[in-house]
């Protein structure tokens, strides 16, 4: 029963400012706005159950034909900087991606950053390795498992792109299939023109 009214006096709370907005809601409202934003853009967006290891939601073109999974961290404002835990360094598949996103106000549309996993696991590793030869205050900073992505320069702000789910043109590269250069997509694999 305590936890129930506990639970309706959060909900019933007008949140003034986001620093007064619980850790699990900013997550929480984090991947609804990433799933929103992507139905918003025409795809299939699913949130995944909690017990989905690594993957928050599933998201898929309109005819199902390529899907991926993303894993959404969220800030609370506007600073381009969000933990990671060290297993961000080897979670790494050509079809997950981060979106990092920034609330930024509660009067303000948040932002996303939409970031391959390969890119991110180079980031953390290398910005970890960093940090540790790096002397501190007291000497040699301790090793920890968080880690930090930064996306100061916004390079991959509204990146959805990344994703794949759009259709390909004939003039778009297609990834190839055997590790070899990119090939050009076949007429039949080109978007019907308008």
């Amino acid at each position: 029963m305590a936890a129930n009214v506990g639970l309706h006096k959060l909900m019933t709370k007008k949140v003034r400012v986001l620093a007064d907005l619980p850790s699990i809601l900013v997550g929480v409202s984090g991947e609804y706005f990433v799933a929103a934003e992507l139905s918003r853009r025409g795809y299939v967006a699913s949130i995944t159950l909690r017990n989905t290891r690594g993957i928050d939601i599933l998201a898929a073109n309109s005819d199902a034909s390529r899907s991926v999974g993303i894993q959404v961290k969220t800030n609370r404002g506007k600073k381009k900087v969000w933990v990671l835990n060290e297993k961000a360094e080897n979670d790494v598949a050509t079809s997950l991606f981060y979106v990092f996103v920034n609330l930024n106000g509660p009067d303000e549309r948040p932002a996303y950053h939409v970031v391959p996993s390969k890119i991110v696991a180079t980031f953390v590793h290398d910005s970890h390795r960093a940090w540790l030869s790096a002397p501190g205050r007291s000497g040699a900073h301790r090793d920890t498992p968080m880690r930090q992505f930064k996306d100061a320069a916004n390079q991959y702000l509204d990146k959805w792109e990344l994703l794949g789910l759009d259709p390909v043109s004939a003039t778009q590269p297609v990834a190839p299939d055997d590790g070899s250069r990119p090939r050009r997509a076949l007429p039949s694999q080109a978007s019907p023109a308008s």
